[in-house]
């Protein structure tokens, strides 16, 4: 079953076209999700990242067919925690393309496996291999010196 999930990076999610029109790239919908635009409402997510529910109960087995499929389109599960996982791919001309996907439900109600629990995506912005590499380099330029 699923914690409750309100992390700092679903407040990250940006807003893109994608959000509105029907999922980052390579998002679509599987079998047992149902859309939801309005993302439940919850954490400030509707126009800001792509959702769909499922019943609680069911809402992990959904985010695993997911990755799965994400990973037939050459997505890397690189990261997350519980309710949350960051996606990359790499990028033709090099660097990444990142996305996240986040699980979570309305923790004010009592958390039945009918309860609508729900899977947001959102893109990442920028090259997220290249903030990686641009993260590491000063530590090990000064080890050089």
């Amino acid at each position: 079953m699923i914690t409750p999930m309100i992390l700092a990076a679903v407040l990250s999610m940006q807003s893109t076209p994608q959000a509105a029109q029907g999922g980052p790239a390579d998002v679509g919908l599987l079998p047992g999700a149902e859309l939801s635009p309005d993302c439940g409402g919850l954490n400030n997510l509707a126009g800001r990242a792509w959702c769909v529910t499922a019943p609680l109960g069911q809402v992990g087995a959904l985010a695993d067919a997911y990755i799965a499929d994400l990973a037939t389109k050459n997505w890397l599960a690189a990261g997350g925690d519980e309710n949350r996982v960051v996606l990359i791919k790499r990028r033709e001309g090099g660097g990444c393309e990142g996305m996240q996907m986040v699980a979570f439900y309305d923790t004010s109600k009592v958390a039945v496996a009918e309860l609508p629990a729900y899977l947001g995506f959102a893109t990442i912005p920028g090259d997220v291999c290249g903030q990686a590499a641009a993260a590491e380099k000063p530590a090990s330029d000064a080890s050089t010196q």
